[in-house]
């Protein structure tokens, strides 16, 4: 079986063609995707080369890990789940490449497990689950065991209205929290907000935060949030950093600063953002601003990583 797939032959270099899939075993599903979101967090280090060393990595690689679409076979004890619309975080069944994330293909084949079940009725907006339950994990914590009262501090203020920041900010009033004040320094990603405000850092002038989100991934932006955040504040970092993160260690001391990295989803994040999604509390809409058939994957990589206007591109394999 065979499938068309974006790969990434070295930094910078892309093409779309034909891989040849592993053989379906006993309880794997066949998944013909619709929709794949392009990441400007972890792709975009793939597409620079930047990506520090990570177990898997090399080129060339088939990118992605938000994609949807519907199982249409599957393996003799994942049969009951053909027709299925899903949501598939990634792959790792191609002959000839490697499937670090590997999701971004016409059709993939993955451990039914993989394949959760989200609603049809979010169409493309479905690619977006990854990351709202990456945005809710922040907010959780590790270890979190589905108990609201053991949730992290909620924020009070996020650095970036990109598409992680804004789900940081509308999980924080999801959840019924005060709504938090986001920084963005980019005047064309300061509209958009649902319920929060967002300003330029020279705006502000509060120095009393209490819990500070990063979902910006600028490696030197802890010694600035420092300074405006209380004693025994907390710093979270949401985002990917590709170079070393440091910070001067007497206004940290002073400060009595908690630094805490947020690591990537868990099932039980997921299983809530699908949950606060069904409910209304989470809304989706506006966070996709951009969409190209795969056909024209050559464009939409970088058009997604250099264009400040885009928050989320999704590739639309309909017409393959």
């Amino acid at each position: 079986m065979n499938t068309l797939a974006v790969i990434l032959e070295a930094p910078e270099r892309l093409a779309l063609r034909t891989l040849e899939l592993t053989p379906v075993q006993p309880s794997d599903v066949v998944v013909d995707i619709h929709y794949s979101g392009i990441s400007t967090g972890t792709e975009k280090l793939l597409w620079t080369g930047k990506m520090p060393p990570f177990p898997g990595l090399g080129y060339p690689l088939v990118p992605g890990y938000e994609s949807v679409g519907r199982i249409v076979d599957a393996g003799p004890e994942a049969r009951a789940r053909i027709g299925d619309w899903v949501f598939v975080p990634g792959a790792n069944c191609y002959q000839d490449a490697r499937g670090l994330f590997g999701g971004t293909a016409r059709r993939v084949i993955v451990p039914s497990a993989r394949a959760i079940p989200i609603p049809e009725e979010l169409g493309e907006a479905g690619v977006l689950c990854a990351l709202a339950a990456t945005a809710l994990h922040a907010i959780n914590g590790g270890g979190y065991d589905g108990n609201p009262a053991n949730r992290c501090a909620l924020p009070d203020l996020v650095i970036g209205h990109g598409v992680l920041g804004r789900l940081i900010a509308r999980l924080a009033v999801a959840l019924g929290a005060p709504a938090p004040t986001v920084w963005e320094t980019n005047a064309a990603r300061r509209d958009g907000a649902l319920g929060y405000s967002v300003m330029h850092p020279e705006e502000d002038e509060r120095r009393d935060y209490r819990a500070i989100y990063d979902a910006s991934g600028d490696s030197n932006i802890i010694d600035s949030l420092v300074m405006r955040m209380a004693k025994g504040g907390e710093i979270v970092l949401a985002g990917f950093y590709s170079d070393r993160l440091n910070f001067a260690f007497p206004s940290a001391f002073m400060k009595e600063a908690t630094l805490r990295v947020a690591a990537e989803w868990q099932p039980v994040d997921l299983a809530e953002t699908r949950d606060l999604i069904a409910t209304g509390k989470l809304d989706l809409t506006g966070l996709i601003s951009n969409r190209r058939p795969a056909t024209a994957a050559d464009e939409a990589y970088p058009q997604a990583f250099s264009d400040p206007e885009c928050l989320k591109m999704v590739l639309d394999w309909s017409d393959c």
